[in-house]
């Protein structure tokens, strides 16, 4: 089991990235918070770990997004303009109609 003082860094990852972290670890040794999580993980996955690193990648080169607002659209995989508009709202940023398809195309392509 992974303790706080195993810890060697703290950086925000996408949601396939912590299933494949869990999935690493011995289901024995897991405790009932990391097998909670990794039964969400599972359920809300929507692309496997490289494919989520590699839009990731795109998404910030690209579209010009920052780790933690690629992070956001992977993790949720917004199908529409209206879905990423949504996220854009929160974050207090304005993109192009043009931009934001940009930003879909790049989600549909690698899925």
């Amino acid at each position: 089991m992974y303790k706080l003082s195993n810890i060697k860094k703290k950086e925000p990852i996408t949601i396939p990235e912590v299933k494949s972290l869990l999935e690493k670890i011995v289901h024995g040794e897991s405790d009932y918070i990391q097998k909670r999580t990794l039964e969400y993980v599972i359920k809300f996955s929507k692309v496997d770990e490289e494919k989520a690193k590699n839009i990731k990648k795109r998404l910030m080169e690209e579209g010009k997004l920052s780790e933690e607002e690629a992070i956001e659209l992977i993790n949720i995989m917004p199908k529409t303009i209206l879905e990423v508009r949504t996220f854009l709202s929160g974050w207090k940023k304005f993109l192009t109609t043009e931009e934001i398809e940009n930003l879909l195309k790049i989600l549909k392509e690698e899925m």
